[in-house]
């Protein structure tokens, strides 16, 4: 059964009321959820459950079911879960979360600066790092640190739209990622529009303008192979 994606159309809602759909050891579905399933490179959520009777059960993480659009809130094998019908909120780690946001956001804009083919990549609360598609190692670690915080700075604001199957179709490099490419045949895909910096394909959650995701770091910059090389980027820690 699909769930609704109440993180889709607003990132920033950290609970939502929700019904149990299904449970088994280890396994709890809702009609709805706050809770991003891991995809894209960008983790799953974790939180908690909250029962009318002041119960809680721990989320430890979030994945895409079997079907399409059915998602699974991970609990631990032992844990009790709640029977089909259940009335829960669903509410999430948010500080994690938010990490991811901002640093979701931060790898599009890395997009924007290094005009190249994306073969991987992969983010966390505290990193992230994206492989491109390069035969030459002519990446300079200076120069993508100081325009990717000229992009912070700049505070662009960001916003999600969709666009038709056929649409995307017709425009083929509004799509970075050459090994993951977006769902189709559901109709639609989401894109995200980082104004005036970068447009793809993206199921991802982000932050509302650049200025949000904070000062960052280029720490290494690795060859993969070949035609990979690698971008990693953290969180600027405060002097």
């Amino acid at each position: 059964m699909a769930t609704e994606q109440v993180f889709a159309e607003d990132a920033y809602a950290r609970a939502c009321d929700a019904s149990v759909t299904h449970s088994a050891p280890g396994t709890i579905q809702l009609d709805r959820t706050v809770f991003y399933a891991a995809g894209g490179g960008q983790p799953g959520d974790s939180g908690v459950l909250k029962l009318d009777d002041g119960s809680t059960v721990q989320v430890l993480n979030t994945v895409k079911g079997e079907s399409v659009g059915e998602i699974l809130h991970l609990v631990a094998e032992d844990a009790p879960v709640p029977a089909v019908g259940t009335a829960v909120t669903a509410e999430i780690d948010w500080a994690r979360r938010h990490k991811h946001m901002r640093m979701h956001t931060c790898l599009h804009l890395l997009c924007a600066v290094i005009d190249a083919p994306v073969t991987g990549g992969q983010l966390s609360a505290e990193k992230g790092r994206l492989d491109f598609d390069l035969p030459e190692l002519s990446l300079d670690k200076v120069e993508i640190e100081a325009r990717l915080n000229e992009l912070i700075a700049r505070n662009a604001p960001t916003a999600t739209r969709w666009i038709r199957d056929a649409d995307l179709a017709a425009q083929p490099d509004l799509v970075r990622t050459m090994k993951v490419k977006p769902p189709s045949g559901q109709g639609r895909v989401r894109l995200l529009d980082v104004a005036d910096v970068d447009v793809q394909p993206c199921g991802g959650t982000h932050v509302k303008s650049t200025g949000e995701i904070g000062p960052v770091t280029v720490r290494k910059i690795e060859n993969k192979g070949k035609h990979n090389r690698r971008v990693n980027i953290a969180f600027k820690e405060p002097e």
